[in-house]
């Protein structure tokens, strides 16, 4: 009865989806000027961060099928790169994020030429080996990094003498960032580049075999979704005012994945369901907090055995593992 239910307000939005988003950025925005809780501002950022980050982990997964479960490398490199930068240059916080995302991306570049051509459990190892490697760099790199005593002191960002030192501040920001990573992502996938990574996905030899360069377009694709992993970061070293490496350990990758998959992949609106509910979820039962990486894995056990392409997904993570297995 219930799933029943359900299929039907699925089938509703994905009806009248151009009114779902008018009315959705339409409460977004109003947001902050009716919710005086400052409390419930500061959650409303993170959601949006942590929809941003796993949207960012979804172009990977849901659109060529890559398991990058390392993803938290480049959220930490962007926010290192950050919080590096700002604190001992006098640049624009925009320029600043600009080449956080950048970082990230370069260094998604040096890991993909040597290991794009592995696939499923294969490639998705490689990346967790090289998430711990990044964590272990921060911690050791005293000069560079503070090592374990993090980097203090990130400069509130201004735009046009204007400090942005609020939540409601914050969550502009990163609703723009949000907004514009959103609209970016759907005209790619709308485009050549786009059905080139969905072909990928579906069939990765049956693509090269048509003439398409299959590893050129799965570095385009790793490069662009760790750009908004760096981006995210960036934004993240702004809103805390401090890195350290107990903010990037790997429970944050499984959080963006578990994230991804309760979801759906393959679908813009997947991460931002899966985004919301599994940061919002955790606040509303705080008392439980200690078991929220329990209850992330029992909800991704729950999804792939019940509803495996995800709440809002199209892609069958079921079927992805039985093709990497195959493959």
């Amino acid at each position: 009865m219930a799933a029943n239910i359900f299929e039907k307000i699925i089938t509703n939005i994905n009806k009248n989806k151009l009114k779902y988003i008018f009315l959705l950025i339409i409460v977004l925005l109003i947001l902050p000027f009716v919710v005086e809780n400052q409390y419930v501002l500061h959650i409303a950022v993170l959601t949006l961060m942590y929809v941003l980050l796993s949207s960012s982990l979804n172009v990977i997964v849901g659109y060529t099928g890559q398991y990058n479960i390392g993803h938290v490398a480049f959220y930490a490199i962007g926010a290192y790169t950050a919080a590096i930068i700002s604190t001992r240059f006098n640049l624009n916080f925009i320029i600043v994020i600009l080449i956080s995302g950048f970082v990230a991306s370069l260094f998604s570049l040096m890991l993909g030429i040597p290991t794009l051509r592995l696939r499923g459990i294969f490639f998705a190892f490689t990346t967790l080996g090289f998430a711990e490697i990044t964590r272990l760099t921060i911690l050791n790199w005293r000069s560079l990094t503070r090592g374990p005593f993090g980097i203090p002191g990130v400069p509130i960002p201004q735009i046009f003498g204007m400090r942005l030192s609020t939540n409601t501040h914050f969550y502009f920001m990163i609703f723009i960032l949000l907004f514009l990573m959103l609209l970016m992502t759907y005209r790619i996938i709308n485009s050549r580049v786009g059905r080139a990574w969905i072909s990928i996905r579906e069939d990765e030899q049956a693509s090269a075999s048509m003439g398409v360069d299959t590893f050129k377009y799965k570095i385009m694709n790793l490069m662009y979704g760790t750009f908004w992993a760096g981006v995210g970061g960036a934004f993240f070293a702004y809103f805390a005012g401090y890195v350290s490496a107990d903010s990037f350990i790997l429970d944050e990758s499984f959080r963006f994945f578990a994230m991804v998959l309760v979801g759906g992949t393959g679908t813009l609106a997947g991460p931002i369901l899966g985004g919301a509910v599994l940061t919002i979820l955790p606040q509303v039962f705080r008392s439980f907090a200690r078991y929220q990486m329990i209850i992330y894995g029992v909800a991704i056990l729950l999804i792939i055995h019940y509803k495996p392409e995800g709440l809002l997904g199209g892609r069958t993570f079921k079927r992805d593992l039985s093709e990497s297995e195959d493959n």
